[in-house]
């Protein structure tokens, strides 16, 4: 397509520039001798070498030489030459304009080739700094439940070990949260993976935050008696989201949380305008009021494997915030932090308000 667009500009330019420049120097050739209208018809040759490529500077010199011969070169406004400097005038300029042509084309493509493998060295860089990130989070944080999971089953299975029925419930229900734990840990880099990739899509349609708030706060295992849902606003207008994704979200952040606070949590739903275009918004706030982040590191939260102060061995791969805000973004909306009013933090999860979904909105994940 790029290509097409640059072809189209070529014609355009050694169709009308030429003539222009024709007309221009037409009024000066009491001031200009022939040499330097070629001067000046070949720095235009140079220029749509550069913007339009070789093919168009060669339409452009043969189409120059032809308007010299009629307009500049005596007799004018005849198709004659009549003497060997004029010859010799006009084939050096198409030898010059077309040499010149051909250089600035292959030194286009080399500075074009260059862009392109310095971008694509910056896209493995990154995807190398990526994989760092993963082999040195999953070297601890998937092995972990794994060995944790692998560790009670094998002491259940063992005849060596005679177990109280309490000792085999509380083994059951270590071995059920470390799985529990590994499959969030896989989802959570499996979405990762589908969101960078672009291959989650959103089906987009009309839902009440209020409805999926509590199968979020249900998701996260150590939220009981930590969280609190505010009563929503009057008349909040429902959600243009993805209900599932919605449902990830809200969990993640309320499990991030949970797990760097101590303090209770609070959440709520409104309505509002967006502050940037006006449009209607739905906003769930997930408030703590524990330490809260420096301003300094309130971005970089959101970035993939990122965990402030690695307070724990149990602190996940640090994807959660990351994926809360993609799939955020994935819906059309935002995530963002904010303080909370004497101390702690907010994290704002602002939707566009829907009450109906567009061919453009529907799609499958």
């Amino acid at each position: 397509m790029r290509d097409l667009g640059r072809r189209r500009r070529g014609v355009a330019a050694a169709a009308v520039v030429p003539p222009v420049l024709t007309v221009v120097l037409s009024g000066l050739t009491e001031r200009l001798n022939l040499s330097s209208q070629v001067l000046v018809y070949l720095v235009a040759l140079v220029a749509i070498a550069r913007l339009c490529g070789m093919v168009a500077a060669l339409v452009a010199a043969i189409w120059t030489s032809l308007l010299m011969d009629y307009y500049f070169i005596s007799p004018v406004h005849t198709f004659r030459i009549s003497g060997a400097d004029d010859v010799i005038a006009l084939v050096a300029f198409v030898i010059v304009a077309i040499t010149v042509a051909s250089v600035v084309e292959y030194s286009g493509k080399l500075s074009r080739r260059a862009t392109q493998a310095a971008a694509e060295a910056a896209q493995l860089e990154a995807a190398d700094r990526m994989r760092t990130a993963l082999l040195t989070a999953v070297s601890h944080d998937l092995r972990a439940p794994l060995a944790a999971a692998r560790a009670s089953v094998d002491t259940l299975r063992d005849p060596a070990f005679d177990l109280s029925d309490a000792d085999r419930t509380e083994l059951l229900g270590a071995a059920h949260d470390s799985l529990g734990r590994l499959t969030r840990l896989v989802e959570d880099l499996l979405d990762m993976s589908r969101l960078q990739s672009g291959a989650l899509k959103p089906h987009l349609e009309p839902v009440a935050a209020e409805d999926v708030l509590p199968r979020a706060v249900d998701d996260v295992p150590a939220s009981p008696g930590r969280v609190t849902l505010r009563p929503p606003a009057a008349e909040v207008p429902p959600a243009r989201a993805d209900g599932a994704l919605l449902e990830r979200v809200l969990a993640n952040l309320i499990g991030n949380a949970v797990k760097h606070t101590t303090s209770p949590i609070e959440i709520s739903v409104a309505g509002t305008a967006s502050p940037v275009t006006g449009a209607p918004i739905v906003e769930v706030r997930v408030i703590d009021h524990g330490p809260g982040i420096p301003p300094s590191d309130r971005e970089r939260v959101f970035r993939p494997f990122q965990r402030l102060g690695d307070r724990d061995n149990a602190a996940g791969l640090g994807l959660g915030l990351a994926l809360a805000r993609g799939l955020t973004e994935a819906m059309g909306g935002t995530v963002h932090p904010e303080d909370t009013p004497g101390g702690g933090l907010t994290m704002v999860v602002a939707l566009p308000a829907g009450s109906a979904t567009t061919p453009e909105e529907d799609g499958t994940r």
